[in-house]
């Protein structure tokens, strides 16, 4: 799969059924040597841009559980929930 495919996925929490946001509005963790993507990052609804000390929301690749054609379902429980948001320095 492309990364432009990619981007224009909507991100859906399976476990809330909550939608968090676009790939394309996130910013991908990526290893430079393997090209594998480690992670999501989400930045909270109304904060301007990658402003610091914007809250983030941090999901691992391995939490994706599928990858469909206008979604990607994701696992984060509640116990993560409540420390989603971290701050971002």
């Amino acid at each position: 799969m492309e990364l432009s495919q990619l981007s224009r996925k909507e991100i859906i929490n399976l476990h809330d059924g909550s939608r968090l946001g676009f790939i394309g509005d996130s910013d991908l963790v990526i290893d430079d040597q393997s090209g594998h993507i480690h992670s999501i990052i989400i930045y909270a609804k109304g904060i301007a841009g990658k402003a610091k000390n914007a809250r983030e929301l941090v999901i691992p690749w391995g939490a994706v559980i599928k990858i469909g054609e206008e979604i990607l379902v994701v696992d984060i429980s509640p116990e993560r929930g409540s420390r989603k948001f971290s701050y971002h320095e």
